[in-house]
């Protein structure tokens, strides 16, 4: 049975999609941004506080479906400049600490809202 999850704690979808839907005790959810939840104001700044902002905004997704940050299997980022990788491997390592989740990532042309970083994941319950 499919559950759709939904929190205040991220940010809203800006489209016709769920935040993250749950399916057999698995979490698959959307591409989160830097949108501040609190204010549902963007979070614009340099990489360093789009990723922190981004990755505190999935842990609160995983959290009201249930689950956790180490509970992550498989993660996609999508980054504007590849020449961030390093800056964006720093503090993707404060958020998974250990067994890392397997991960792709990705340099793209453009970003809704023309953000720097957006992140998916998917975890176990």
């Amino acid at each position: 049975m499919k559950r759709v999850i939904s929190t205040d704690q991220a940010p809203q979808a800006i489209g016709p999609y769920s935040q993250a839907i749950e399916v057999n005790n698995m979490v698959f959810t959307s591409g989160v941004i830097s949108i501040d939840p609190k204010t549902n104001t963007l979070v614009a700044g340099t990489i360093e506080e789009q990723t922190e902002q981004v990755l505190s905004n999935l842990k609160n997704l995983l959290e009201a479906a249930g689950t956790s940050m180490d509970n992550v299997v498989k993660t996609v980022v999508f980054i504007k400049n590849m020449d961030d990788f390093a800056t964006v491997n720093e503090i993707y390592a404060n958020y998974f600490t250990k067994d890392c989740p397997a991960r792709s990532c990705v340099e793209v042309a453009r970003l809704p809202k023309d953000v720097l970083i957006e992140v998916e994941a998917i975890a176990v319950k």
